[in-house]
């Protein structure tokens, strides 16, 4: 995982909960670390990573990860395994 997608994933297991995490920086963490991505309806975003899957919705009109968003970024990255 190269330094951007490291400080993504600090930022994302930030305490208190971020509210400026740009979602093209989730989407480039995810990849990084393996993770397969499908398009769903709408603003779905189906991920698997290391047998663990998820539904995530892409912010709209935002381009920014609101707080309850990443909030489940952050709980399947930990069920996935991954820890910054």
């Amino acid at each position: 995982m190269r330094g951007r997608h490291r400080n993504t994933l600090q930022a994302i297991f930030a305490d208190p909960v971020r509210a400026n995490v740009p979602w093209a920086e989730v989407e480039a963490l995810f990849i990084a670390a393996g993770a397969s991505i499908l398009e769903g309806r709408g603003s779905r975003v189906r991920v698997s990573l290391n047998g663990v899957d998820a539904v995530l919705h892409r912010p709209h009109p935002a381009k920014e990860t609101d707080r309850g968003a990443l909030k489940s970024v952050r709980r399947f990255l930990r069920e996935a395994g991954v820890m910054p």
